[in-house]
């Protein structure tokens, strides 16, 4: 039987996470957040003293990386060989890492299968950078989510602080566009819309006012009833 699969790709703080989440939990389905593969890569790469440009040693580690997810009341834990590194897959260091492995076509090859092993019935909803253009090509519903850096950096600066970081607006902005300039100009699965992919700017938008404009394309597609 053929698994339903939306993909959300687009860059960090377009609220791919959220709209992902919600359609999860209305619908039903399995949730797959990327992002947080690479993340908790980057941290385990990181432990292990691995130079985030070593190729060779990035994908040679992957026999010893294992991930879970834990869904909690408050949302969901993220342990990586059974340490709980939830927290720090938040970190703006963390996000720059993964940005770097994310690079190499290798460590890529490395996550494919693991992505793919999670299209598994009633239904997937995937969130990252290439699940409509290389890991789910066949998804009947992509998405790309779109917002101006400064937007983006504005949301992730109000996100910080209301954690109590010391965090400065300016540096993420920098930080924001660095990563769009490593993501969209990478040799392997470049940060672009699938060709198919339904466009939505979200900087004026709600997050409300996505999910409607989302839930319409699926109800549309015969996806939901």
């Amino acid at each position: 039987m053929t698994v339903p699969i939306i993909t959300i790709d687009g860059p960090g703080g377009v609220g791919k996470g959220t709209l992902a989440l919600t359609l999860s939990q209305k619908l039903g389905w399995h949730l797959l957040d990327s992002g947080a593969i690479y993340r908790a890569y980057a941290i385990f790469a990181m432990d292990h003293q691995i130079d985030l440009d070593d190729e060779a040693a990035l994908v040679a580690m992957k026999d010893q990386f294992s991930m879970r997810a834990n869904p909690t009341d408050k949302g969901v834990e993220i342990f990586v060989n059974d340490e709980n590194v939830t927290e720090r897959l938040r970190m703006e260091t963390t996000g720059s890492s993964a940005s770097i492995i994310a690079k190499h076509l290798k460590v890529r090859d490395a996550l494919f299968h693991y992505q793919r092993d999670c299209a598994v019935m009633p239904g997937l909803i995937a969130d990252g950078r290439d699940m409509g253009t290389v890991v789910f090509k066949e998804a009947p519903l992509k998405i790309f989510l779109t917002a101006t850096a400064e937007v983006r950096a504005d949301r992730r600066y109000k996100q910080l602080i209301s954690v109590n970081e010391s965090v400065n607006i300016a540096q993420i902005l920098s930080e924001i566009k660095a990563r769009d300039e490593r993501d969209q100009n990478r040799s392997a699965s470049p940060l672009v819309p699938a060709q198919d992919a339904v466009i939505i700017d979200t900087s004026d938008c709600t997050q409300d006012e996505v999910f409607d404009q989302v839930w319409q394309l699926a109800k549309d597609r015969q996806l939901v009833g």
